[in-house]
C-alpha cells in the first residue's frame, strides 16, 4: 500500500509544478529579465497553495478508496483461510489405528464365554439334582463368513463332557426374501426351545418342556431352515419351515435315513402401544419315535406329532424403561405319540409373569402342569417363585423356590441358587 501512495504523491507534485509554471510566465511582462513585481508575487503562492490543497484532498480520497478495497480483500483472504483451516483436520501426531472392517475378523471371530453355576437345596426323590454343579459353560464363536453369510458356533462344556450345542451358517440375502440356515440348530418349536439356557428367565425349564419337548436339553438336530416374512399391512408375520435328520433324544428317533423330522412355525408380532407389544406363535413338528426300538432293533414304525401355541406380552414404559417392565408368557403343547398300546394324547402348559420393580431387580411367578408323553394318564404340577438381581449386564444372581407334585403323589420342595457371568462379545438372541 505504501509504494502506491508514494507514487501517487509524486505524480501529484509533478503535476502541480507543471501547472505552476504557466502561472509564473503569465505574471511576468514580456521582455522582463527579473522577478515579478512584489504585488503579483503575493497572488501566485496563494493559487499554488489552493492547487496543492486540492491535490491533497484528491490524494486523500484515492488513498481512502484503495485502502477500503485493500481492507476488504484482506478480510476475504482471512475468512477463506479460516474456512480452509476448519475444513481440513489437524495433522495427527501419529498415524491413527486402522478402523476395523469385516475382513479384519476373518481370522478373529467374536468369542464369548458364559458360565452357569447352579446350587440346589431340598429333597427331590423323583428327579434329584446335585447340591452344587457347574451346569454349563457356553463358548461362542461368531463372525461373518463373507458379505453373503455369517457363521455361529456354540459349544457347551459340562462338568464331564463337551458337546456342540449349535453350529450353523446363515444366508440372509437369498433371492425371494428368504433367510436360510444350515447346520446343527435348536428347532423353532415353541417359544422356549430355541433359547439357550442362560437366556431363560428361570434356572430350570417348565414341566411341559421336560415331559414333552426334549427335557432339559430341548430339541436340537442337524438340518436346514428356511424362513420368510409375509408382507401385510397389519402386523409382522413370519413363516418358518425346517427339515432335520430326525434324532432328537426320546422325542424323535430315526431308524432309517428316510425318517426325517419336519417342522413348521408361524409367528405374529404387533405393537399395541408405544409401551406394549404382543407376540403369538403356532408350531407343528412330526417325526418317528423310539417306541418300537428294542435292543437296537426297530420292531415297529411309530411316529410322534407335536402341536404348540405360545403367547408373550411385554410392557416397558418409555419414561421408566430402566426401572419398570413386565413380561407375561404362556405356552401350550399337545403331544400325539404312537406306541404299542396306542396313541398317547398328552397335554401340558405353563403360565408365568416376570415384573421388574427396580433398576436391577426382577420378581416372577410360574405355574406349570404337564402330562407325560409315554403315559398321558398321569401328570405333574409345579409352582415356582423367582427373584433375580443383575449387578450388570455381564452377571446375574438368581434365587428360585420350586414346589413340584409328581404323579407318584410325591412332593418336592427345592431352593435353587444360580450364578451366571459372561465375558467377551456375545451376539443378540432372538427376540
Amino acid at each position: 500500500m505504501r509504494p502506491i501512495v508514494v507514487g501517487v504523491l509524486a505524480v501529484a507534485v509533478v503535476a502541480a509544478a507543471g501547472s505552476a509554471r504557466p502561472a509564473l510566465a503569465q505574471a511576468s511582462p514580456p521582455g522582463a529579465t527579473g522577478l515579478a513585481p512584489p504585488q503579483n508575487q503575493a497572488a501566485d503562492p496563494q493559487a499554488l497553495l489552493k492547487q496543492i490543497e486540492q491535490l491533497k484532498n484528491e490524494l486523500e480520497e484515492v488513498r481512502k478508496t484503495y485502502g477500503d478495497r485493500l481492507a476488504a480483500l484482506e478480510a476475504q483472504i482471512a475468512a477463506a483461510a479460516a474456512q480452509q483451516a476448519a475444513a481440513a483436520p489437524p495433522p495427527p501426531s501419529q498415524p491413527p489405528p486402522a478402523a476395523p472392517t469385516a475382513s479384519s475378523k476373518v481370522f478373529n471371530p467374536d468369542v464369548a464365554v458364559i458360565g452357569n453355576l447352579l446350587g440346589t437345596a431340598g429333597t427331590n426323590t423323583v428327579s434329584p439334582s446335585p447340591s452344587i454343579e457347574f451346569k454349563e459353560a457356553e463358548v461362542s464363536f461368531q463372525a461373518a463368513v463373507d458379505p453373503y453369510a455369517r457363521a455361529d458356533f456354540f459349544v457347551s462344556f459340562g462338568q464331564d463332557e463337551a458337546s456342540l450345542e449349535e453350529g450353523f451358517i446363515t444366508f440372509p440375502t437369498v433371492p425371494g426374501g428368504l433367510l436360510v440356515r444350515a447346520g446343527r440348530m435348536r428347532t423353532a418349536f415353541g417359544k422356549l426351545n430355541p433359547l439357550h439356557p442362560h437366556v431363560l428367565p428361570w434356572p430350570d425349564k417348565p414341566l411341559v418342556t421336560r415331559n414333552l419337548v426334549g427335557g432339559d436339553e430341548g430339541l436340537a438336530d442337524a438340518g436346514v431352515s428356511v424362513a420368510r416374512l409375509i408382507a401385510n399391512p397389519w402386523f409382522f408375520l413370519e413363516a418358518t419351515g425346517q427339515l432335520y435328520r430326525g434324532d432328537q433324544g426320546s422325542v424323535f428317533h430315526a431308524s432309517e435315513a428316510s425318517d426325517l423330522n419336519y417342522l413348521a412355525r408361524l409367528r405374529a408380532y404387533q405393537d399395541v402401544s408405544e409401551s406394549t407389544n404382543v407376540d403369538f406363535g403356532a408350531s407343528f413338528s412330526m417325526g418317528h419315535n423310539d417306541a418300537g426300538v428294542t435292543d437296537g432293533v426297530d420292531t415297529g414304525r411309530f411316529t410322534t406329532r407335536l402341536y404348540g401355541v405360545d403367547a408373550t406380552v411385554r410392557y416397558k414404559p418409555l419414561r421408566r424403561s430402566i426401572y419398570r417392565s413386565f413380561v407375561g408368557r404362556t405356552e401350550l403343547v399337545w403331544s400325539r405319540r404312537q406306541q404299542f398300546d396306542g396313541v398317547q394324547p398328552a397335554f401340558g402348559y405353563y403360565v408365568s409373569g416376570d415384573y421388574q420393580f427396580a433398576r436391577r431387580w426382577y420378581a416372577g411367578l410360574r405355574y406349570d402342569r404337564s402330562e407325560r408323553a409315554d403315559e398321558a394318564s398321569v401328570y405333574d404340577t409345579g409352582a415356582a417363585a423367582v427373584l433375580t438381581f443383575w449387578p450388570s449386564e455381564f452377571s446375574q444372581l438368581r434365587a428360585m423356590y420350586r414346589r413340584t407334585r409328581y404323579a407318584q403323589s410325591e412332593t418336592a420342595n427345592e431352593l435353587l441358587l444360580q450364578v451366571q457371568f459372561a465375558i467377551g462379545a456375545h451376539g443378540a438372541h432372538p427376540f
